[in-house]
């Protein structure tokens, strides 16, 4: 027996990096992802912040973004990183987002698999992100492509007020 009812469209996903006039769109995104996560309050970041530092003579970032039917699918925010003890450059995911209505696509995974392509290209053999410790979500997607917990490392972090007294403390002589 035939079904009547209609197979869903594919609509076709398109990657690019993301420009200057991009940056109110991306810094919505992070503002979702913090309120996905439960971390709203830990973004302090603005538009103007990420116009400054990511574009530019010396960018601090890239983005890629994705898009489905020219809408704002997604991005990936990332920036180069390098190993000293492997001894080659690899790339840092810092934020990997996509849009509810857009999840299920392997929107996600087109995204991370361009930034490595991109950054194997350059000569890099690794890539690196952290995951927020209660994502179960997003530690299975990682798991699934093949990127794995390090069981070694630990992320440490001084922010805010506490890294300038740090960065402030007179040096000792020694």
């Amino acid at each position: 027996m035939l079904s009547m009812s209609k197979a869903p469209t594919t609509k076709a996903v398109t990657l690019r990096p993301g420009r200057i006039d991009d940056v109110e769109t991306i810094h919505a995104a992070l503002l979702r992802l913090g309120a996905h996560i439960g971390a709203h309050q830990e973004i302090t970041s603005t538009p103007d912040d990420l116009r400054r530092y990511g574009f530019g003579a010396n960018p601090a970032f890239s983005t890629l973004i994705a898009k489905v039917d020219g809408e704002f699918a997604g991005l990936c925010l990332h920036f180069p990183i390098f190993s000293t003890w492997i001894g080659r450059p690899g790339v840092f995911v810092q934020d990997l987002y996509v849009e509810d209505r857009f999840r299920g696509r392997k929107i996600g995974e087109k995204l991370l698999r361009r930034v490595a392509r991109e950054c194997r290209a350059a000569g890099g053999v690794y890539l690196r992100l952290s995951v927020d410790t209660d994502n179960e979500t997003a530690k299975a997607f990682y798991e699934k492509l093949g990127i794995g917990w390090s069981s070694y490392e630990q992320v440490q972090k001084i922010v805010g007020e506490a890294f300038f007294a740090f960065t402030d403390a007179p040096e000792e002589e020694r």
